[in-house]
Formats: C-alpha cells, structure tokens, sequence
C-alpha cells in the first residue's frame, strides 16, 4: 500500500468513526449528558447572612458559629466545563472477539462523549496511556480539535506495550487546574494494587472521575476449541491450555469472575462511577441510562 492510499485510507476511518459518534451523541443523549453534568462545577461568588428559602447545604458552619448567626455561601454556575478523556492504547486494546476491537470501541465511546460535549460548548481534552503517558492534547473546541482526538484514539502508535492506570490518572491531575469531567476508558486488565486504587480516590475527589471498562466476551470465557497456545499481548508470555477440558474453561471463567469482582468492589470504595462496555452490543443506550440514572441519583 503506498503512502497516498494509506492516508485515505485513514481519513475514511475517521470520518466513518466521525458520522457513528456525531449520530449517536442525538439530542437524547446531549440531554442527559447536560442534566447529569452541568451545575456541577460551580465558583464561589459571596458569603452573606442566610435568609428563608436558602439551600441549608450551602450553611458556613465555620462562619456562622463565629458569628452566632446563619451564613451561607453562594455560588456561581460554571457555564463551561472541561472534558478530558484519558484512554488505554495498550497492547490488550487491540483485541476483538467481534467486528471492532476494544481500541475501535474506545474511539466511538470517546468520539460520542466528545460530540456531547462538543455541543454543550464544553471544552476536550485527550490523554493516551501505556505504563507511561504516551501523548496529553490539551483541551480546546472545535470540529478540527475532535477530528484529532478521534484520529489520535485510533491510530497512534504508543512506545510501549503495557499498562499503568496511576501513572496516567497522576498526570492527569498535574495538568488539570480545575474541576473536570474525567472519562478513564480502559480493558483494566492491569493487576489492581495501591497505586491505581489510589490514583483513581485521589482523581475522583479532585474530579468527577467516571470509569468505563472496555470489555470483550471472549475475555469472560473460553470456547471449546481443543488445546492452544494463549499470548500475553503485554508481556508476549505463552501459556499453552486445553480448552477441550471443561475444567480449564471453568477456571479460567472462575478467575476472570473474581477479577471483575475486584475491581468493582475496589471501585465502590472509592466512590467512584463505573460503567462496563462490551464490544458486542451497542452502547449508546448504556450511555443515554447512565447519564439518567445519576441525574435521578444527585437530585
């Protein structure tokens, strides 16, 4: 293939990606998107003395105890937010038991939450990760802007091969100055162990962090195919199984099981969103739903 077909070649993609994200972020889903987010980010504009009708949540206990009378704070409404979308280029993204690849998958998630965003005047950004932070694109408007990220997702090509969530979430906070909309899409198939638990409490607190995991069936269980060879995509180790015992696909379903388990419950430690995508079935409505649902949760 030469150069020039090779460039078309990547413009078709990424205005077939483009047309697929822009459709699915309908009016439906900016709506939920807008209700589940804005009014989130708010500024401090006064403190005065509280007066009937006030929200009691907004009661300066410091104040008011100082001054033996009712303060509240007032704030004032961001009008604008900032997205940043910090997405797995691992090696593991590039498997797909289906017709896209968990990477293919990340792109459309990202692109549809970017043409949200897009439309509710929020500025995106764009973070891609390894085990090191392979590329950050600063937050900014405009169609060009998206066409990058999308181009970014889906056709950089990172220096490394493995995977490392704190590493990506603590820049993550070194670059971002204020409260943002953070979206960690990734396979997660990294180990879970301190440093991401912490990195992901630490973004969540400063942030309104959300996690989608990206996941692909065949990552759940093993199909009756006889004995094979199974590579690590990460760390290229062989593992030779026979899937023709049932005992070796329990085991391993058993284990895939209790590793989701983990990191569910690791996550609802830390009070964090999370949403799991499959490669297989449409996402749009999961979005449109999680949006909803934590609407209904914070009213």
């Amino acid at each position: 293939m030469n150069r020039e077909q090779a460039l078309a070649d990547l413009i078709e993609t990424v205005r077939k990606v483009e047309v697929a994200a822009s459709r699915l972020a309908n009016d439906a889903m900016v709506g939920a998107y807008l209700t589940s987010y804005k009014g989130r980010g708010m500024d401090f504009e006064e403190l005065r003395e509280y007066v009937p009708g006030d929200d009691v949540r907004h009661i300066d206990w410091n104040v008011t105890n100082r001054m033996g009378r009712p303060f509240v704070k007032r704030y004032r409404e961001e009008r604008e937010l900032t997205m940043i979308l910090v997405v797995d280029v691992s090696a593991s993204g590039e498997f797909g038991s289906t017709q896209r690849s968990k990477r293919q998958l990340a792109a459309e998630v990202a692109g549809t939450l970017a043409f949200a965003a897009a439309r509710s005047g929020d500025k995106v950004g764009l973070l891609l990760f390894t085990q090191e932070v392979e590329l950050f694109v600063p937050p900014a408007k405009g169609r060009r802007h998206l066409l990058r990220v999308l181009r970014e997702i889906l056709f950089f090509e990172p220096k490394q091969r493995g995977t490392n969530v704190g590493v990506a979430l603590k820049h993550a906070n070194h670059r971002l100055g204020h409260r943002s909309m953070v979206f960690l899409l990734s396979d997660f198939l990294q180990p879970a162990d301190h440093e991401m638990a912490r990195a992901i409490g630490q973004t969540n607190a400063r942030h309104d962090l959300i996690c989608l995991h990206l996941h692909d069936p065949r990552e759940a269980e093993l199909p009756d195919a006889g004995l094979i060879t199974l590579e690590d995509a990460e760390t290229g180790e062989l593992v030779e199984l026979n899937l023709g015992r049932a005992a070796v696909r329990e085991q391993y379903a058993t284990v895939n099981a209790e590793r989701l388990a983990a990191l569910e419950l690791g996550w609802q430690r830390e009070g964090v969103d999370t949403l799991r995508l499959e490669t297989g079935r449409p996402f749009a409505p999961l979005l449109q739903h999680f949006f909803e649902h934590r609407r209904w949760r914070r009213s």
